[in-house]
């Protein structure tokens, strides 16, 4: 357990230094990566400074997450100039979110979205900047071929450094954290390509069959890769005990799903200035989340046969998605899915109130739950 509660930093704080102290790790390794890779000369520049702008902002709830979760073992101390443990946690938790801006570009890649935190998403920065020189070859193609390349440069750069972090540990502690990350990379990759097969479908399956479905593609897309997976990185860097590690899973997958279940209603009601994504986008996309499901379900007649007419349309204009919006809306399936998020933090705040975890451990992973459910932070 964490012996200086004093040491811990609060969600509160998160925005600031964490936040803070992540984005200058990270821009230091970038810088000294362009200064390693001179020698290929200036035609890389465009890549590398897409890549050095695609890592900035964000809410860093994955850096935050690893850092608690080592907190939950081990104390840190954030005084500058780090001390040797502190500055590991740091890289660790700068490599996630290295790899979390991988994994944003290739799924703007996969759902063709043009938007990202309110600018242009990578492909369609690289596309424009294609089209505006007049260069030969199709814009979007070049687009996309990039944006995979930056995604692929990014999930190395993660790996480098999480390879850093883990150098200078014991063999045992370092090998059962690089079982977590490549457990974690392993299962959002599958994470979404159950949410890409998903898709192809041609209609919806029966309700309990689908609503499994939702959650699985939910439980590896997002809800642990968001919360659970980075507690568990930040807790092996600290040699947590399996019983730590155990309350740290059993919370972070209803933590990590109630963040999720929100960003699905965000990702039908939520506002564009907001969420930096087009409003409605989930539905232009036919994204098959348990809101989307228990909707349906409810929808008889001529109002599901414009829901299953309407849904997933890359055609359809502003009204309707509007109309889309308030059907889902009369059918009570938001005011459920926000009854399952407040089940879900419940069950969260449970884990997190362990006899394994300080006072000050406990009050944060509630916090965080709540923050990550209701987007407060």
């Amino acid at each position: 357990m964490c012996d200086s509660e004093a040491k811990l930093i609060s969600v509160q704080n998160l925005s600031s230094q964490l936040a803070k102290l992540v984005q200058q790790r990270i821009n230091t390794f970038v810088a000294s990566q362009r200064t390693a890779l001179e020698p290929l000369g200036a035609d890389t520049d465009l890549l590398l400074q897409r890549a050095s702008d695609f890592m900035r902002g964000g809410k860093r709830f994955r850096a935050y997450a690893t850092v608690l979760g080592y907190q939950t073992t081990a104390p840190l101390n954030f005084t500058q100039p780090l001390d040797d443990a502190t500055a590991r946690v740091i890289t660790a938790a700068s490599a996630l979110e290295v790899f979390h801006a991988a994994a944003l570009i290739h799924d703007d890649v996969i759902d063709r979205s043009e938007t990202r935190r309110g600018a242009a998403s990578a492909h369609a920065s690289m596309a424009q900047h294609h089209q505006d020189r007049g260069w030969r070859g199709s814009a979007s193609h070049f687009g996309t071929t990039a944006a995979i390349l930056l995604g692929d440069l990014l999930q190395s750069w993660a790996d480098m450094l999480m390879q850093e972090a883990t150098a200078e540990l014991p063999t045992a502690t370092a090998q059962r954290t690089h079982a977590r990350f490549n457990r974690m990379r392993t299962e959002i990759v599958l994470g979404q390509y159950l949410d890409v097969l998903e898709e192809q479908y041609p209609e919806f399956s029966p309700k309990d069959a689908q609503l499994q479905r939702a959650t699985r593609v939910l439980l590896y897309k997002s809800a642990k890769y968001t919360v659970a997976e980075p507690l568990l990185i930040g807790a092996a860097l600290a040699n947590a005990s399996e019983k730590t590690m155990a309350d740290l899973s059993g919370y972070g997958i209803p933590a990590g799903m109630a963040f999720q279940l929100r960003d699905d209603i965000l990702g039908v009601f939520g506002d564009s200035e907001r969420t930096g994504k087009p409003a409605g986008d989930d539905l232009i996309e036919g994204k098959r989340t348990v809101l989307a499901t228990l909707a349906r379900e409810r929808l008889i007649g001529r109002e599901l046969q414009f829901f299953d007419e309407v849904f997933g349309s890359r055609d359809i204009n502003e009204q309707t998605v509007e109309m889309l919006r308030q059907l889902i809306k009369q059918t009570g399936a938001v005011a459920e899915v926000e009854r399952i998020i407040e089940s879900s933090v419940a069950k969260a705040s449970t884990y997190a109130r362990s006899a394994e975890f300080t006072a000050a451990v406990s009050e944060s992973l509630v916090i965080l739950a709540k923050k990550l459910a209701y987007r407060e932070i």
